[in-house]
């Protein structure tokens, strides 16, 4: 799936399934030139993969393709993502609890294949590996307002 978007110019997010009966096949995508992403974007992703998942046929039972841009409260999934936001604020979940709690707050110091860096609301700065991270996104702020429109306006 991954190449057959990269090809058309766009960049996996995520692509997560859900339920069991009736499959929902959701793929986030953005613009390799991180242009705006609008509706004809979502169209021409869902005819490319729905013609690459009927071929490879890997959902025996009937399914739902939804396709949509990372938005700007965006999850965090790839190490240039962490990156290209730090500063901003970001929740992340962890698959094992740390100091208590599964779910941790804080501004994006930034990442590497092996961890995430955050400074937490307490002050302290600490790395998160990875592979530990269930979900991390970005917390709707003015300021990640603000930038996104002035990154929109850049382009």
């Amino acid at each position: 799936m991954a190449p057959t978007i990269e090809h058309m110019g766009y960049e996996l997010v995520r692509v997560q399934i859900s339920g069991k009966d009736h499959p929902v096949v959701q793929i986030m995508a953005d613009r390799i030139d991180e242009a705006a992403f609008g509706v004809e974007d979502c169209e021409a992703i869902s005819r490319a993969v729905s013609a690459v998942l009927d071929i490879a046929d890997p959902i025996r039972s009937a399914w739902t393709l939804e396709v949509s841009s990372a938005g700007i409260d965006r999850p965090l999934t790839r190490t240039k993502d962490w990156n290209r936001f730090a500063g901003h604020v970001a929740t992340l979940d962890l698959a094992l609890p740390r100091d208590g709690r599964k779910r941790h707050r804080g501004i994006i110091l930034g990442a590497d294949d092996q961890a995430a860096r955050l400074r937490l609301d307490d002050g302290t700065e600490t790395s998160f590996p990875r592979e530990d991270i269930r979900r991390a996104k970005l917390v709707l702020t003015d300021e990640l307002i603000a930038a996104t429109a002035a990154d929109r306006k850049g382009n």
